[in-house]
């Protein structure tokens, strides 16, 4: 598999769950050891050799625009709108930028933080259609994204399976055979009204399901965090304090 030259950030909500710290800016912009959540995303993404960026924005498109440009990167950064966010989950998003799924590419959650060494891990994975990162750790909660395995393989996906091993930090990749698979599977859920309230790991269980080669690239002993209540602000500026 050649190298995903492209990553898509899926950052659309405001994240009501973190008010009042987002009632004027989405999550992704919450700043964290000196630096928004986005801006560490978009300078490991360039760090690991990823040569564009395209941003699924939906609240306060403008202050994210703003970020973009302040940071002046190296690598390109195109912004997409979704005018959905306030009735849609992330399917939603993955939809409005279905064009960009023509060829290798990353997708990252705009709430996932990710340290040194989390995208080459990704990178370096053995070739599948599509390919999830994973940590695992003692017990989980039912706000994760729990994902059972098999022998390298993601067998099902979702918050509420019953039977799980792992979970899912929100940071995918897809070959160009697996990027269309899912891009015709988002198409599909989309094409439903219930759709609107899918997640677009929703799809990649389907997919699996399905017969789709779906692996899982472990991160474990690396350090990652996601960010949904106000308590993970301060564990994930702990986490990046040291961080350069």
């Amino acid at each position: 598999m050649t190298l995903p030259h492209r990553a898509i950030i899926l950052a659309a909500g405001q994240g009501k769950r973190l008010l009042p710290l987002t009632e004027a800016r989405p999550k992704c912009l919450i700043e964290l050891s000196g630096k928004s959540l986005l801006a560490w995303q978009l300078l490991r993404l360039q760090a690991a050799g990823v040569e564009e960026a395209v941003i699924v924005t939906g609240f306060r498109a403008d202050a994210v625009e703003a970020e973009v440009a302040r940071l002046s990167l190296e690598m390109p950064v195109r912004l997409a709108f979704n005018p959905f966010y306030t009735v849609s989950d992330n399917t939603a998003s993955c939809w409005i930028v279905r064009a960009e799924f023509d060829r290798e590419v990353l997708v990252l959650n705009g709430d996932t933080l990710f340290g040194p060494g989390v995208a080459e891990r990704l990178l370096d994975a053995p070739e599948g259609d599509i390919t999830v990162t994973i940590d695992r750790k003692p017990s989980y909660d039912a706000d994760d994204m729990k994902v059972l395995t098999e022998a390298g393989k993601l067998r099902a996906i979702g918050k509420t399976i019953e039977a799980y091993d792992a979970e899912s930090i929100g940071f995918l990749r897809f070959s160009k055979a697996g990027a269309a698979k899912f891009a015709a599977g988002v198409e599909a859920v989309l094409a439903h009204p219930e759709g609107l309230r899918r997640w677009y790991l929703s799809v990649i269980d389907e997919l699996a399901h399905s017969g789709v080669d779906v692996r899982v690239c472990s991160i474990e002993g690396l350090e990652w965090g996601e960010m949904d209540f106000p308590a993970d602000v301060e564990n994930l500026n702990r986490l990046s304090a040291g961080w350069r």
